[in-house]
């Protein structure tokens, strides 16, 4: 759904006046520059991250019969427009993944994200959590922060992400984010071989308390073997070795990929 895209620069149009016989006035007809089109909201989003269930089978098996249809069928009412699911396979660094799997509701702004989480079917989501997440889970509602795009589809679409934790200064993370690391993942897109990117934001838990994470970043790549291959590029580890420059609050880097059935 909302991937990192460069929105090129809108041209002002003018025309030139038109000259008239030196004993009249000349006329003035230049044209107003057309107003920019209004930039859209940021999409909103609720996301809920599992850590690894007591049973993988047994929550996969609930899962799929039971927890994704009752989110399909209460999309009407809770109002989101699209929904990831995702698997993590491993870190980043090929160890067992910190946490197990990610789900996100996406709205198409934050007014109704609000509407949608304070209706009776989104708690009737939230209440069949405890019935298999027995690992424990984090919810959490955010925003996007690059812009819209559609999402690939394929069971095979890998990623890699990062997920920041809050950082000692919130000011400093966002100048050098947005002034160097952004950049530098932009300028090295071609050799990683990513096709989108999505930044996003967390503004705080689903029950009001401060956001247990800071920022989450994703590349998303076709395949499996493109991510191989991309993360072993030297423009990945220059991409990697900027994170320390800013992430003082410390990251969790993972690998893994969308699913849509078990």
């Amino acid at each position: 759904m909302r991937r990192l895209a460069l929105l090129p620069a809108l041209g002002l149009l003018v025309l030139a006046a038109c000259s008239k016989p030196a004993e009249k006035p000349a006329a003035d007809t230049t044209a107003a520059a057309p107003t920019p089109p209004p930039k859209p909201s940021p999409m909103a989003f609720v996301t809920v991250i599992y850590n690894t269930p007591k049973s993988a089978a047994a929550f996969e098996k609930y899962y799929w019969a039971t927890h994704v249809p009752l989110v399909g069928a209460k999309q009407a009412e809770v109002g989101f427009v699209a929904a990831e699911l995702t698997k993590f396979d491993a870190t980043l660094d090929g160890q067992k993944p910190t946490y197990y799997r990610q789900a996100v509701l996406w709205f198409k702004d934050m007014a109704a994200l609000e509407a949608g989480i304070a209706t009776p079917g989104f708690k009737a989501i939230g209440d069949d959590l405890a019935k298999f997440a027995t690992g424990g889970l984090t919810g959490m509602i955010g925003e996007e922060t690059s812009d819209h795009a559609d999402l690939l589809t394929g069971d095979s679409t890998a990623f890699v992400t990062v997920i920041y934790n809050q950082p000692k200064d919130a000011a400093a993370f966002e100048s050098y984010y947005a002034a160097t690391h952004i950049p530098l993942v932009g300028a090295g897109a071609k050799e990683i071989g990513f096709t989108r990117a999505e930044l996003s934001k967390y503004a705080k838990n689903l029950d009001g308390t401060p956001a247990a994470f800071y920022r989450q970043a994703k590349l998303y790549f076709p395949n499996a073997a493109a991510l191989k291959t991309g993360t072993a590029t030297p423009a990945f580890k220059a991409v990697g070795d900027d994170l320390p420059k800013f992430a003082d609050g410390g990251l969790t880097a993972l690998v893994g990929h969308l699913t849509s059935k078990p």
